[in-house]
């Protein structure tokens, strides 16, 4: 139960936001969406910033994917991990991988199942989401595998998933519930 009601999914005020966030989800409000609009001014910067990270980054869809779903799993967001590990999949990711997303210490070392660049990538998201500061050695890592411009890209995503997971987790958002056509209700 979410700490505070979600709008109701035929929500349509402010217009011009609402209907901003329908088409970048497809048309349905997400409760994630149904939360951040009782706020429309943080909702709209909300939209924005994550509507860059997902669609406009030169980083690969796959790493950005993976690196939100071990922010998901370092940070408790069930609702973060569901809604991305499909797209992980989609953009090359592996359910394995996802399995093993459950000890991210583990999977970092695991040279089977996941590249030395997927590892990098995990290594980074693990020191900024548990300790903030990322090791020197991790970061010279990362350096030497992706271009500048994609370095700073996935801090970011990082960075921005971190707010996205503490949100989820401070006011209980729920997964939806498909069964029923007003998860409200």
């Amino acid at each position: 139960m979410p700490r505070i009601a979600y709008l109701p999914q035929h929500h349509a005020e402010p217009e011009d936001l609402v209907a901003a966030i329908r088409q970048r989800r497809g048309g349905d409000l997400l409760n994630l969406d149904r939360m951040l609009l009782h706020s429309p001014a943080f909702a709209r910067g909300w939209n924005s910033l994550l509507g860059a990270v997902r669609g406009e980054l030169a980083l690969d869809p796959a790493l950005r994917e993976l690196a939100i779903c071990v922010v998901a799993r370092l940070n408790g967001a069930d609702y973060e991990f569901m809604h991305h590990a499909q797209p992980f999949i989609a953009a090359g990711g592996s359910a394995e991988q996802l399995a093993l997303l459950h000890d991210i210490p583990a999977a970092v070392e695991n040279r089977l199942a996941f590249s030395t660049q997927e590892r990098a990538v995990m290594a980074v998201t693990y020191d900024m989401t548990r300790r903030v500061r990322v090791s020197e050695a991790h970061f010279a890592a990362i350096r030497a595998l992706l271009p500048q411009q994609q370095v700073v890209e996935l801090v970011g995503v990082i960075a921005a998933y971190n707010m996205v997971s503490r949100f989820l987790v401070a006011l209980d958002v729920g997964i939806e519930d498909r069964s029923e056509s007003d998860p409200a209700h």
